[in-house]
């Protein structure tokens, strides 16, 4: 093993020692998060956000499309329909190319490619993976992010290159929402209707739609009553507060603007410093305190990058992913926030350990504390006043909820013009005319801004505004009206030739999306050569092989959600109810990466069995 070797094996001395030796009491700690867990928890679980129809509607329409290009309704007939122009939909194309599958169609709301990066333009947006992982086909396109966290813009000009290089523009309908999908038992071909009077038909239909591009609201009494500006970070309003998307954030507009953001996850811990150098006065509404880690972003080494050769990102991709699993590998070739964590992750999917199940859990536990601990060590290091200090601390485990990484959001809370204001778990309690109203003090606002996540974990069909007929007319919204069912999380049973792509959806979690999206557009394109070059009409799972499926799904996540049934609530617990069948771990595969790609190599290899081929 050479000096660079990456070891993440938990110290198994940590075992039996004492709170003394420790540096911290357990028993304690415990108790804290279970107590700052249950003040958060509300009866109305995930009913407490208000979908963006009707009279919330603007929150969800775009800012940047410009005037709308008309044309001519479609009813012609293409081999491949893939509803989404987002990186599981460019991907797709690409693999399907790449196989020989060239007859398709692209369809996307918005007025561009790129997806949740088209959608997500907000001042000071990142990917929290870093850039020479998480953009994909940057090899294959000849490019090279100029930051190790590359900036919102850059990813969605990279996605723009995608589609310029493999000419998929001329295969895309953009500004088109799909409204209705349609099986033809007869034709054994989808139709597929639009907002625009196209009724196409496709003998393969993808759903590539993606988690990160639907606003939710929090249901506050009295939200409508405002008066002042209010928009989603999704929806970005440049107009208003100046800036524009491109990486221009002088947000001159708001130096004199009382500005309000509600929501203190990944998007507002990027946001709300910029806002904070613009605004007369910031105030962050806080439910619940993000556990933020230093970034450490950089700029590309340009040494480094001429000395890589090719087949280098798909071997660094692969490197990140085995070590979040816990797996073995003899350098770690990222060495971020992700992958220092990886001891604790390991835990958490029960992947990689040397240690009984039992052992590594507790010493996970243990490792997790430590770790949380420095992070709250690191809010005293950096934010001066004690009261602000203490509500910034996060009281529960790592992986509770998606870790955050930022350089300046601590800092922020340093500046005169920026007040946090800690709803202790409970969320501003109402919205008048004037501004929020929390626990009877009222705040002034100009502006409210809410950076209050997305339509995750809700039903499938109302996230994605459609509704997807199988045979005899079955709608898939019912088909998974009780839970989810699926074969590897690609194919339902009753829905011929319809594959599915993105995230929860009874397929693995890791923390880099664009790996698993490469994954799927791999499966997919494999099977749609195969059933051609078996002059086959359609495949669909089994009754039985989806049920199989998802009761694998369930025994591999049982320790999963005993973790989750202690975390303070959010979207990744279904606000606090897990066993309801809303959280997103609740449909995750929680066998992780590797081993799903076995099983379904193995299932490809022995001829697909458990589907039904005609």
């Amino acid at each position: 093993m050479s000096e660079n070797t990456f070891d993440a094996t938990l110290d198994a001395s940590l075992i039996g020692q004492s709170p003394e030796e420790l540096g911290f009491d357990p028993d304690a700690l415990r108790a804290k998060y279970r107590q700052e867990r249950d003040k958060r928890i509300r009866p109305e679980s995930t009913g407490q956000f208000i979908e963006v129809t009707g009279e919330f509607s603007h929150f969800a329409a775009d800012p940047f499309a410009g005037a709308r290009v008309e044309r001519a309704p479609l009813e012609d007939e293409v081999e491949v329909v893939i509803v989404g122009a987002g990186h599981c939909g460019l991907l797709a194309a690409v693999r399907l190319m790449e196989a020989g599958v060239t007859d398709l169609r692209i369809i996307d709301g918005a007025a561009d490619v790129g997806g949740t990066w088209y959608w997500n333009r907000y001042p000071g947006i990142r990917c929290d993976i870093e850039s020479y992982t998480y953009m994909p086909l940057i090899e294959e396109i000849g490019t090279m992010p100029e930051e190790k966290y590359a900036a919102g813009a850059a990813i969605f000009e990279n996605a723009r290159k995608i589609a310029k290089k493999y000419d998929l523009y001329d295969k895309t309908c953009l500004q088109t929402h799909v409204e209705e999908t349609r099986w033809d038992e007869a034709e054994k071909k989808w139709t597929v209707k639009t907002d625009r009077g196209d009724a196409m038909k496709a003998r393969f239909l993808i759903m590539a739609l993606g988690p990160l591009n639907r606003p939710k609201l929090p249901g506050i009494p009295g939200i409508q009553d405002f008066k002042g500006h209010a928009f989603h970070t999704s929806r970005w309003d440049y107009e208003y507060t100046g800036g524009d998307p491109s990486g221009d954030f002088n947000m001159h507009k708001l130096h004199d603007k009382r500005v309000g953001i509600i929501g203190t996850g990944c998007t507002g811990i990027q946001c709300a410093p910029r806002l904070a150098e613009h605004a007369q006065h910031l105030y962050v509404f806080q439910r619940t305190p993000s556990a933020v880690a230093a970034r450490n972003n950089r700029p590309t080494d340009p040494d480094w990058a001429s000395s890589l050769t090719p087949g280098w990102q798909e071997r660094r991709s692969d490197n990140f992913n085995a070590i979040l699993q816990g797996l073995p590998v003899d350098e770690d070739l990222v060495a971020d926030g992700w992958t220092r964590n990886a001891d604790i992750q390991k835990t958490l999917f029960s992947l990689g350990a040397d240690a009984s199940p039992q052992e590594t859990a507790v010493l996970g536990e243990l490792v997790d504390f430590q770790r949380m601990n420095e992070i709250r060590d690191r809010v005293d290091d950096i934010v001066e006043d004690e009261k602000t200090a203490a509500g910034l601390k996060a009281w529960y485990r790592l992986f509770c909820k998606r870790p955050s990484f930022s350089d300046n959001w601590l800092a922020m809370f340093n500046r005169p013009n920026v007040t946090l204001v800690d709803t202790k778990g409970r969320g501003v309690t109402s919205f008048n005319e004037r501004g929020a109203v929390v626990d009877g003090a009222e705040y002034e606002l100009d502006c409210v801004i809410f950076a209050t996540g997305y339509e995750v974990g809700t039903d499938y069909s109302r996230r994605g505004q459609l509704e997807i007929h199988g045979r005899d007319g079955v709608r898939l919204s019912d088909h998974w009206s009780e839970h989810m069912k699926t074969l590897h999380g690609l194919m339902s049973h009753g829905f011929p030739n319809c594959f599915h792509m993105g995230v929860f959806i009874q397929n693995p979690l890791i923390g880099n999306f664009t790996a698993l999206f490469t994954s799927q557009a791999q499966r997919i394109a494999q099977i749609v050569k195969a059933i051609k070059e078996r002059d086959l009409r359609s495949i669909e799972p089994t009754a039985a092989a989806e049920t199989d499926w998802v009761e694998t799904v369930r025994q591999s996540n049982g320790d999963n959600l005993e973790f989750f049934v202690e975390c303070t609530p959010g979207y990744y617990n279904a606000e606090g109810e897990p066993e309801s069948g809303d959280g997103l771990f609740y449909e995750i595969f929680g066998g992780g990466m590797k081993l799903f790609d076995e099983i379904t190599d193995k299932w490809f290899d022995e001829g697909m069995p458990g589907t039904h081929t005609e």
